[in-house]
């Protein structure tokens, strides 16, 4: 049955509630020849009759009636997916992609969380990668938008800030210069740093920063994609390090760590919504960037810790 089409199944269809090839041909507007043609070519590809002739008209067989329920499966089939469509349209229902830098998932959450319960019907596919495997994502159209604080700049894009990136210096409660104000870069060239991998938007701040100073490696080799682990190691007391306020905010918060007071920190950068120049937004992906523009910076932790505010919100 390869060569089933709709007319086919909607002659079927038309006869089996009809009865007669005539009734059935006037409401479909064809003749009753093409009609009856449409009927004996299913059948000579069935191998078997769809209808008996009774003195009450025609009348399925149970091969037609098999080829009944095929037609309502069908027709189920094409409701729901007309259904969806039509939500799809109105921005209520749909599938979006987002990919967000791995520092942009302390608040990510959040984001969405705030979005879905404004359109509960969108369904949210989060990747977490790092800088270089989200631009190779959103590259290769793997997703309709990333959230990151360095956009790519080797194919065309479009970029959007919707929030303040803060970048601060931490250490623990008892570093020896926790505490003291008016702190130069010259004061922390003794000082072992923990730095994230080479690539990072935080590496390339920190090498900017630090530019001109001899740079101490904290004495322990750990794996630097990993803001947790670099936490962990600067709250041991094994080190200091330069990271983004929204990874530290709950420790800041807590008192675990605490805020070096240096000239030029924090550094302020910016957060990017992300898409492709050549990629046409649906609905539901076009609402959940109406949303990050419009309430993205509510969601950001720390900012408040940091020193600066957040676009819209009082000083």
């Amino acid at each position: 049955m390869r060569n089933l089409s709709l007319k086919q199944l909607q002659a079927v269809a038309a006869v089996a509630r009809l009865g007669t090839m005539t009734r059935a041909a006037q409401e479909l507007n064809v003749t009753s020849a093409a009609l009856y043609a449409r009927i004996r070519q299913l059948e000579e590809e069935a191998g078997l009759l769809l209808f008996d002739r009774t003195p009450g008209g025609l009348k399925p067989t149970d091969a037609g009636r098999e080829m009944l329920w095929a037609i309502d499966s069908i027709n189920t089939v094409l409701e729901t997916c007309t259904d969806r469509l039509r939500t799809l349209r109105g921005a209520e229902g749909g599938r979006v992609a987002l990919g967000v830098v791995s520092t942009a998932k302390y608040f990510a959450p959040q984001v969405i969380a705030g979005f879905v319960k404004k359109h509960p019907g969108v369904e949210i596919s989060l990747s977490v990668r790092n800088r270089g495997q989200t631009v190779e994502a959103l590259r290769g159209y793997e997703i309709d938008f990333a959230l990151m604080g360095r956009p790519p700049r080797d194919f065309p894009i479009e970029a959007a800030t919707f929030g303040p990136h803060p970048i601060v210096l931490i250490a623990p409660p008892s570093h020896p210069l926790a505490g003291k104000t008016g702190l130069n870069r010259e004061d922390l060239a003794d000082q072992p740093f923990f730095l994230r991998e080479e690539g990072s938007g935080t590496r390339m701040v920190f090498e900017e920063f630090m530019s001109g100073v001899l740079v101490k490696r904290a004495p322990l080799d750990i794996d630097t994609g990993s803001n947790e682990t670099i936490k962990q190691a600067v709250m041991a007391g094994l080190g200091i390090a330069l990271l983004s306020v929204h990874s530290v905010a709950a420790e800041l918060e807590s008192g675990r760590l605490v805020l070096l007071n240096v000239k030029g920190l924090p550094i302020r950068r910016d957060w990017y919504a992300v898409r492709r120049a050549d990629k046409v937004l649906g609905p539901a992906a076009s609402a959940v960037w109406s949303y990050l523009m419009s309430e993205g910076a509510r969601s950001l932790p720390g900012v408040a810790q940091s020193g600066l505010v957040p676009a819209g919100a009082k000083a």
